[in-house]
């Protein structure tokens, strides 16, 4: 059973080192050396083990989880000898770490993330973490002050990116998004980031279970004027909303405040545009790049 329990402190780092970017960072070399090898392209492997070329990238950086099943198909493809296959042991182990390495005071929220049925998110700054690429997590992370040392960042953007299979899971959760248009306008670590960043949304937006919508700025009378929220229904608990204002965050569980956020968020997805009409939007903020 998971404890609601918050605390209104921040650590100076979000994970250990417990050796798991280590080894992730050794096997992505390995990964990269033996694809380009066989002439695959990034876009052309991940075609064969069920990834984009994104989520390729990222493995090959280190910055996220090669699952057991990407190594073992990856041991044939690559004609890697079994040294893949020799390593899964060792990833399984990694990845019950990387669930539990979060620091104290976010543990509860990332328990909850990781066994929820249900995720809805608002964002209004940026875009949030579980649809963010690589290269806009590291953007992100490296523009925060006071400034953080690579070593950080990397460990940083390594548990952001490792959240992201939550969307992978089977059953998969119902996940949902209201992103204010500003998000998708604001040139975070550049125009081929943002580019990135565009098509990553539109990529998870073709997912069965992923919706999401825009909110136009010209909308006049909005409905939640209180910031950034999230809304999680984890399996066989109440639903719970998770706020995080300058580095504190607040995971609130009394039923009375969740549904009024809940409430909100409903009116919000009722306004804003489609999924697909939003789909449009992204579509043509790429075309004008």
């Amino acid at each position: 059973m998971v404890a609601y329990v918050t605390e209104d402190r921040r650590p100076e780092t979000p994970a250990e080192a417990d050796g798991t970017t280590g080894l992730f960072t050794a096997l992505g070399k390995m990964l990269k050396l033996l694809r380009e090898r066989k002439g695959l392209t990034q876009k052309e492997f991940g075609e064969l083990v069920g990834y984009g070329p994104d989520a390729i990238s990222a493995m090959e950086r280190g910055v996220r989880t090669i699952r057991p099943e990407v190594l073992e198909k990856a041991d044939e493809l690559l004609d890697a000898g079994g040294l893949f296959k020799e390593a899964i042991p060792e990833v399984r182990e990694a990845m019950s770490r990387v669930r539990t390495r979060h620091p104290e005071w976010y543990r509860s929220y990332a328990a909850l993330e990781a066994e929820a049925v249900e995720l809805h998110f608002y964002a209004n700054q940026g875009v949030p973490g579980l649809l963010q690429t690589g290269d806009y997590a590291w953007a992100m992370f490296s523009r925060r002050r006071p400034l953080l040392d690579e070593e950080t960042i990397e460990k940083r953007v390594a548990d952001r990116l490792s959240r992201q299979q939550v969307l992978d899971r089977w059953p998969s959760p119902t996940v949902s998004y209201v992103l204010e248009e500003v998000v998708l306008d604001r040139p975070i670590g550049g125009r081929v980031v943002r580019e990135e960043q565009l098509k990553q949304l539109l990529r998870l937006g073709d997912r069965r279970n992923v919706e999401i919508q825009v909110m136009p700025t010209r909308i006049e009378n909005h409905p939640n004027m209180g910031g950034a929220f999230n809304l999680l229904t984890p399996k066989k608990h109440p639903q719970v909303a998770y706020t995080e204002v300058q580095g504190y965050p607040r995971l609130i569980t009394d039923l009375q405040e969740v549904r009024t956020i809940a409430d909100r968020y409903g009116i919000m997805r009722a306004i804003a545009l489609s999924p697909e009409d939003s789909r449009a939007l992204i579509e043509m903020k790429l075309e004008e790049l």
